[in-house]
């Protein structure tokens, strides 16, 4: 028996077409300074990194030595994309934890930001050549994790057919979360995408917490950093929402460029049209709230 919501009210590719936080207005001059930094930042070697914040503190006890086809299939998936309304709905962030306005009513923020730079990745793969796609579940909650069109199915599909499955994250705030890092995929030995992802945004240990039902399933989990302090509030500030949305897909996109074995792109420092601000003004993310 499952249970499902009613299905999302827009199409695919809402992102592009109805997030106006991602449109390109020009740059107030406080706001450039926040965008040249968010783009020439390096990892402190504190464990801090300037962008997405603490990183995972916790031992990593794997290394990915397996060579990776440079062709080889990535999907992408937004965590608990399939899973609002119950159990595993994924963070609300520190700043609704406070009090402050979800950014989507009916679903998490998390979820909201896992989309946000699912898609963007995805946009800007697909501009850098790489065999890259977006899956979304037809319904967002779906109570059996078999079930096949949930995440955990149609990624471990992927995986078990010789792609990479990659779910996007965002770690709880407070003491619940750890940081950013990656979760590798447990289906078979470490290989050079796992890698590299790892170099870039950490590491978690390869039995984190017992072995969690993504990695299980051959589904890599990506915490791109705990929902709270800047990063939160970069994502939240429409001034610093876009570059930093695009710092954050860019350094996935040359993460899995290096994990390939293909030299990784230049990116520009504005948003290209096609990829992130090509949004109309005025418009929201829409979703329905039907069946919750």
């Amino acid at each position: 028996m499952r249970c499902r919501s009613a299905a999302w009210l827009v199409g695919p590719a809402f992102l592009f077409s109805s997030l106006a936080a991602l449109a390109a207005p020009a740059r107030s001059a406080e706001a450039m300074p926040m965008a040249v930094q968010l783009r020439t930042s390096a990892p402190a070697l504190d464990g801090t990194d300037p962008i997405t914040g603490p990183r995972s503190h916790l031992s990593r006890d794997w290394i990915g030595l397996r060579p990776v086809e440079a062709d080889t299939p990535i999907l992408v998936l937004a965590g608990h994309a399939d899973s609002q309304g119950i159990a595993g709905s994924g963070t609300s962030g520190a700043a609704v934890a406070a009090g402050a306005p979800p950014m989507v009513p009916g679903i998490s923020d998390e979820l909201y930001w896992n989309m946000v730079v699912a898609e963007t990745v995805v946009a800007l793969g697909q501009q850098r050549g790489l065999r890259i796609s977006y899956y979304r579940p037809p319904f967002r909650t779906i109570s059996d994790g078999d079930h096949p069109s949930t995440n955990w199915s149609v990624g471990r599909q992927h995986a078990a057919s010789g792609g990479y499955a990659l779910e996007i994250h965002f770690d709880a705030w407070g003491p619940d979360g750890v940081g950013s890092g990656l979760i590798p995929p447990l289906h078979r030995p470490f290989g050079r995408l796992d890698e590299s992802l790892a170099e870039a945004f950490g590491g978690f240990p390869m039995a984190f917490r017992g072995g969690l039902g993504g990695p299980r399933r051959g589904i890599a989990l990506l915490e791109v950093g705990k929902l709270e302090g800047r990063l939160e509030r970069s994502l939240r500030n429409p001034a610093t929402r876009p570059d930093t949305v695009m710092a954050i897909a860019s350094r996935i996109v040359t993460a899995l460029e290096v994990g390939l074995g293909r030299s990784p792109t230049p990116q520009p420092l504005s948003p290209q049209p096609g990829v992130v601000g090509s949004a109309p003004p005025g418009k929201r993310l829409q979703a329905s709230s039907g069946g919750e």
